[in-house]
């Protein structure tokens, strides 16, 4: 399922919001080469997270293949400022892409109702939960995790707790057919969190490369915890009433008072 738009109406432009696409295009423009080699495999092992490089699991010296002609070095440990930059960090144009609609998506309304100096902080750490998760998940692997997803997923997790029955329109894909539906925020990004924790079982303790899944859980569960903490009451009061003018149909949900 990919969301398309939500009914949710804002009551300020989205500048972090915005903000946070920028920097992350600008990066992947300026710092990744758009994707080419060799800027793409030296960002990706240079300021990408490696778990078993941070925690002091991995020799100094030792290596692992990411094709090929390319091998990331494994010069330090305790490298945690890579923490910060892998969240800005991507793989591919469709790794960037996604990421972005997801947080254009589900963004603005979260930075709507915590206020923006607030939704930055929220956002880092629901990605510094995301990275530990990942860590957690397998210390002592030699991958480099990037990717803005885990952050997003705090960004979703809140959503779905601030906003459970506004509706979005979401476009449901079934092999060669494709339609338009609209479902609740609480079904979309409750699928969509399910997905993660089974397709994140396999994973477990391995060495492949791919998908971080375990990244993806920890960001959404550190968001739904976070989302009581950073809420602003009064924008919360200010989106009520905006949200009972437009959809007087959904009302406003209760978790969100």
């Amino acid at each position: 399922m990919l969301p398309i738009r939500d009914e949710n109406p804002t009551l300020r432009r989205a500048v972090v919001t915005l903000a946070l696409i920028g920097a992350n295009v600008a990066v992947w423009v300026l710092v990744q080469g758009m994707g080419r080699d060799p800027a793409l495999v030296e960002s990706i092992c240079q300021l990408g997270l490696i778990p078993g490089e941070v925690l002091g699991k991995i020799p100094t010296g030792s290596s692992v293949a990411l094709g090929p002609e390319f091998v990331c070095a494994i010069e330090s440990s305790g490298s945690w400022w890579t923490s910060l930059s892998s969240m800005f960090m991507h793989g591919g144009w469709m790794h960037l892409i996604g990421n972005m609609w997801f947080l254009w998506v589900f963004g603005n309304n979260v930075e709507d109702v915590m206020g923006r100096g607030r939704f930055v902080v929220f956002y880092v750490l629901c990605g510094l939960a995301a990275t530990a998760a990942q860590m957690l998940s397998n210390p002592e692997s030699a991958i480099p995790m990037v990717g803005a997803s885990g952050a997003i997923g705090g960004v979703m997790g809140a959503y779905a707790m601030l906003f459970p029955r506004v509706r979005v329109q979401t476009l449901l894909i079934l092999g060669f057919l494709a339609r338009m539906i609209e479902v609740p925020a609480w079904g979309m990004l409750g699928y969509w969190f399910g997905l993660q924790v089974v397709m994140g079982l396999p994973s477990l303790g391995s060495e492949a490369g791919g998908v971080a899944f375990w990244a993806h859980v920890g960001g959404f569960v550190a968001g739904v915890v976070l989302m009581y903490v950073f809420r602003d009451p009064k924008l919360v009061a200010a989106h009520k009433a905006a949200t009972a003018r437009a959809l007087p149909r959904f009302g406003y949900p209760r978790s969100a008072r």
